[in-house]
């Protein structure tokens, strides 16, 4: 196979390593496989911390580290990885989260689901936690109606919209999905070439589900393939903890991309209304937390941090 792998470092070497560790038998039994990491201006001993290691490996001559001039964000480091190299017409594009460690056979399993489906754009990994627990790995596009849903969070109307609920439980086979995670997504360098690469105007969050939106207008569909495990550390990459966990405050640049995706893709006044929709349905949930005495496992401040990065007082700002 020929196939570049792009992993972005901000801050997380040891993670990095242990991906890297993960990557070894892949890289080594395949002469067509290269790593490259771009770090996004780390300012520690990441970049060092890893020379160091890559030094060590007899695989070392087909990763490159690559440092950049500033912290741009996910999207941002993903392009500069991959930029130099799409000349060279690789087969495949894998991004990869440092925060992850591959299963033996998981990059396999991607590259053989894309050489059989050749109407197929993308692809991404079944994650899973450590102990082999799947985590929701296969999404659906943001809507008016899956904000209220995730806002209200009550059975019958969670029940009534569950074809519109963003992250269903993920498929056990190979599924058509409308997006995939970034943490493990492989590409078709034709949906480059169809649509570009990733909008950097996103510096963390939904510009996977940005790309995924704009290579299905263009014809290239997401496939989900579940043979292909990736062990996911949620949240040891970003400000956002395990969804699972009591949370921390989300950060700004959160709703920010969030406004993007919306107003980008549907227009103002859609992300007015999803932005209405979420607010209701999420201080209907509030009130009856605190009625029913449940236990609060919400980011903090976030009902107030939901109006004030809304569109009805920030506008289209970052869009």
């Amino acid at each position: 196979m020929n196939l570049l792998i792009v992993i972005v470092n901000y801050k997380t070497a040891d993670l990095t390593i242990d991906c890297l560790r993960s990557l070894l038998p892949e890289i080594g039994a395949d002469p067509g496989v290269r790593v490259v990491i771009t770090d996004n201006r780390s300012d520690d001993d990441s970049v060092a911390h890893l020379n160091r290691f890559i030094s060590q490996q007899t695989t070392a001559a087909k990763i490159e580290i690559l440092p950049l001039d500033h912290n741009g964000g996910f999207a941002f480091g993903n392009n500069r990885g991959l930029q130099p190299y799409l000349a060279q017409k690789p087969d495949y594009v894998l991004l990869l989260n440092p925060d992850t460690v591959v299963r033996p056979g998981a990059i396999h399993a991607l590259v053989d689901f894309m050489n059989t489906h050749d109407g197929v754009g993308i692809a991404g990994s079944r994650l899973e936690d450590p102990d082999g627990t799947v985590q929701r790995s296969a999404f659906r596009f943001p809507t008016i109606s899956s904000e209220f849903e995730r806002g209200i969070r009550l059975g019958f109307i969670s029940k009534l919209l569950a074809s519109r609920v963003v992250a269903p439980l993920a498929p056990e086979e190979n599924s058509p999905t409308d997006w995939v995670a970034g943490a493990s997504m492989i590409i078709r360098p034709a949906v480059f070439d169809a649509i570009g690469l990733m909008d950097e105007k996103y510096f963390m969050y939904f510009e996977e589900v940005d790309f995924c939106l704009h290579a299905k207008r263009a014809g290239w569909p997401c496939w989900y393939v579940p043979s292909s495990r990736v062990v996911h550390f949620v949240g040891s990459a970003s400000e956002l903890s395990d969804a699972r966990k009591h949370r921390k405050r989300r950060p700004k640049y959160w709703f920010d991309s969030r406004r993007r995706y919306f107003v980008k893709n549907h227009g103002l006044i859609y992300a007015a209304l999803a932005d209405l929709a979420f607010v209701v349905g999420f201080a209907l949930w509030r009130l009856r937390r605190f009625v029913q005495r449940k236990p609060d496992s919400d980011p903090p401040k976030l009902l107030g941090d939901s109006i004030r990065n809304s569109v009805f007082l920030r506008g289209g700002a970052s869009a």
